[in-house]
């Protein structure tokens, strides 16, 4: 077993271990979801609102597991895998991190995400810059459009391009826990922007390798 695996199953064990111990002291009804201005918006079942979370990380551990293995083009992984085994740990301690807000948020320590969030996302976003400036052509990890997959070339223009924009955009995002009424803003404006933008310079490029 792999560091990075034993460290996904510690994880989801801690999210079981959390939602167990704690699941006596949640409300019947958990706040489960905020709106834009840091207000709670939406509740869920003690049930769902404690286990949910923990269900997921099974669900993404698995997957995280099974791409380098079922992937057509798992010898191009091996090239940055220590770099795809590092966004795994930031993305589950992300994740574990949101769920210990919202248990906390139910047990009356209100954390607001519009001040939590942007920090955490921030820094999501720049690793992922780093990992698309390793990443070589697959069929999971990275940009994946129908151009970037075509071409060896548009793959390494479009991941260089997008890994600058992803770090620029982590940048822009973590500043938003300074401005938390618009942090939600800070999140998405950057994210469409950029995906958007990769799509669209993937299918140029390509049409200029074509010509």
């Amino acid at each position: 077993m792999r560091k990075t695996e034993l460290f996904i199953l510690i994880a989801v064990i801690i999210s079981f271990i959390i939602g167990i111990y704690l699941y006596p002291q949640m409300p019947d009804q958990m706040a489960s979801h905020w709106n834009a201005q840091g207000n709670v918006d939406d509740y869920m079942s003690r049930f769902w609102g404690v286990f949910l979370m923990p269900f997921v990380f099974v669900g993404l551990a698995l997957l995280f597991i099974a791409i380098p293995r079922i992937d057509p083009l798992k010898k191009n992984i091996e090239e940055f895998r220590k770099y795809y085994d590092g966004f795994i740990i930031i993305f589950f301690i992300f994740m574990l991190l949101v769920y210990v807000q919202t248990i906390l948020w139910n047990l009356g320590t209100e954390i607001s995400p519009n001040l939590a969030f942007p920090i955490l996302i921030g820094l999501l976003f720049f690793y992922v810059g780093i990992l698309l400036e390793n990443a070589k052509r697959n069929w999971f990890i990275g940009i994946r459009t129908p151009w970037t997959l075509s071409s060896e070339k548009v793959w390494n223009k479009t991941h260089r391009l997008g890994s600058k924009m992803f770090k620029i955009s982590g940048i822009v995002v973590l500043f938003g826990f300074l401005f938390q009424k618009y942090s939600t803003y800070f999140i998405l404006v950057p994210a469409l922007f950029v995906a958007f933008y990769l799509v669209v310079y993937s299918y140029v490029e390509y049409q200029k390798e074509k010509k």
